[in-house]
C-alpha cells in the first residue's frame, strides 16, 4: 500500500487543491491531506476551521484522510509511513520553491520522494492569498472553491473589511 501526504496550509482549500488531491487519489492507495497548524503566513482561518473545510471538501474521496500537523513534514511522513509527498505546481515560481523544498526534504529523509502534479489550466493562477483578497472585495469566487468554502470566506470577510 502506497501512502502519500499532501501538506499545506489550505487557508482555505481551493478547487485547485481539490484538483490535485482528486488526481492523486487515483494514483496512490491512501492520501493524508496534512493541514499545517502554524505558519509564517498570516492565516485567515484557524487550524480547526481549515481541517473542517478540507474534510467536507474531500468527503467524496474514500482514500483521503485530513489531519492537522505541526513540525517537519518529513517527521509526519515517517509517523504515518508515507513514502511520497504530493505537491501541485502552477508555474515557474512554484517550481523553484518546490525544487528547494524537495532537496531539503531529501536531505532530511532519504525515503521520502516528491511527486509534483501540474495544476490544471483553469487553476494555474489560483492561490489562497489572491482568493481571500477577491472574496473580501466581494468578487465572484464561486467557481474557485467548493460552495461551503465560499460561504465560510464571505463570513470571515465580514469581520475584516
Amino acid at each position: 500500500m502506497t501512502i502519500a501526504i499532501y501538506p499545506g496550509t489550505f487557508d482555505p482549500i481551493t478547487n485547485g487543491h481539490l484538483d490535485i488531491v482528486t488526481r492523486a487519489s487515483k494514483i496512490f492507495d491512501r492520501i493524508i491531506l496534512a493541514v499545517f497548524e502554524k505558519s509564517d503566513k498570516n492565516l485567515f482561518f484557524t487550524t480547526e476551521e481549515r481541517v473542517a473545510l478540507a474534510k467536507k471538501a474531500v468527503a467524496h474521496l474514500p482514500n483521503v484522510e485530513v489531519r492537522s500537523f505541526q513540525g517537519l513534514t518529513v517527521d509526519l511522513a515517517k509517523q504515518v509511513g508515507a513514502k511520497v509527498m504530493i505537491r501541485g505546481l502552477r508555474m515557474n515560481a512554484d517550481f523553484e520553491k518546490e525544487f528547494e523544498m524537495a532537496m531539503m526534504n531529501r536531505k532530511l529523509s532519504k525515503d521520502l520522494d516528491m511527486v509534483c502534479l501540474m495544476a490544471s489550466q483553469e487553476y494555474q493562477f489560483l492561490s489562497s492569498s489572491l482568493l481571500k483578497e477577491v472574496a473580501c472585495l466581494d468578487g465572484n469566487i464561486n467557481d474557485l472553491v467548493p460552495k461551503h468554502v465560499a460561504e465560510a470566506l464571505r463570513e470571515k470577510c465580514k469581520g475584516r473589511v
